[in-house]
């Protein structure tokens, strides 16, 4: 005290003395008094607000075909289980994972047949010629069946979706099989899906007759399939190879398919078309003979391969 210090006689004491020294100080203008801030807004804690179900976080995705979390995993809501219990098969599944509903038995051995039937279709096809190639070149097997799909496009394998859309648009503008080659032809536009290399009327793609028996047999009704082999034999009286090729004949019937199964509104069924499900499907299909021709290659331990000269024009001026 004889310091200077402000010492009080007991601890109990210390606060009172605190208050008597800051008034002092306050008094003799030693500390001059301001406002006080405004106590800033803390933001409440984010984990904390989630767990309460008082906020939630913004998905970077938005996916309803399938969910992984919980016992088991789910397809479009059936469990992995039911999947296999009720044996839905790959084209029950890949109904529930691309239309987000289990289509009725028929359209799913649909499904499957078209994986069937574009599995494969020989080496000397473009996608195929590319994987074995690449193959032989010592890629692995992700790089040959890439090289493979690559080629598809409109001339190799891309044609269902535009013959899809052509038949359909032609058969519900209420146009007949002959005004729509005409059109066609005046119009100097190629009708996809009709044409063959090899194939003809007297000589028929046996993959064609097994769908097209399998629509007319399982729909309930064929009237675009109808309107293109209505155009076939049209066609077939300018050159005998002018048939409804596999292209042509998936497309008609997978929107008859689409139509008639009940499953779908007619805005589904437009929106599914224009989205690219059938050259999906044709991808998918390809895919599997893409990696058949790998291996194959593989087990048949093929080199390098180069292209024969004896093979090729070599043009010195152009």
């Amino acid at each position: 005290k004889e310091a200077g210090f402000h010492v009080p006689d007991s601890f109990d004491k210390l606060p009172e003395m605190i208050s008597e020294v800051y008034a002092n100080l306050v008094k003799d203008g030693t500390i001059v008094e301001t406002p006080e801030a405004e106590t800033p807004n803390v933001p409440m804690d984010y984990t904390w607000a989630k767990k309460l179900g008082m906020v939630r976080k913004p998905a970077n995705f938005i996916s309803s075909i399938s969910d992984d979390r919980g016992d088991e995993l789910k397809y479009s809501g059936m469990p992995i289980s039911e999947v296999f219990h009720k044996d839905i098969g790959i084209g029950g599944v890949l109904s529930l994972l691309w239309f987000r509903r289990r289509l009725p038995d028929a359209c799913c051995k649909f499904i499957e047949m078209i994986l069937m039937v574009t599995a494969d279709h020989g080496p000397a096809v473009s996608g195929a010629h590319n994987a074995i190639v690449t193959a032989r070149a010592g890629k692995d097997l992700i790089s040959a069946l890439t090289s493979g799909l690559l080629t598809v496009g409109p001339r190799f394998g891309g044609a269902l979706d535009d013959a899809a859309r052509m038949f359909k648009e032609a058969h519900d503008g209420g146009s007949s099989p002959k005004r729509f080659v005409d059109d066609c032809k005046k119009n100097n536009t190629l009708i996809m899906g009709i044409g063959h290399r090899i194939k003809s009327l007297s000589n028929p793609d046996q993959r064609v007759v097994l769908i097209k028996n399998f629509a007319k047999k399982n729909f309930e009704s064929t009237p675009v399939l109808d309107f293109a082999l209505g155009v076939e034999q049209i066609t077939t009286t300018k050159r005998a190879n002018l048939i409804l090729n596999v292209d042509g004949c998936i497309a008609v019937c997978f929107v008859d398919m689409l139509r008639s199964c009940g499953a779908f509104t007619t805005e589904e069924v437009e929106d599914l078309l224009s989205f690219g499900c059938l050259n999906g499907l044709f991808v998918l299909g390809r895919s599997i003979g893409f990696v058949g021709h790998y291996i194959d290659q593989l087990r048949l331990k093929q080199p390098l391969y180069r292209h024969p000269w004896d093979d090729i024009t070599y043009i010195q001026e152009l």
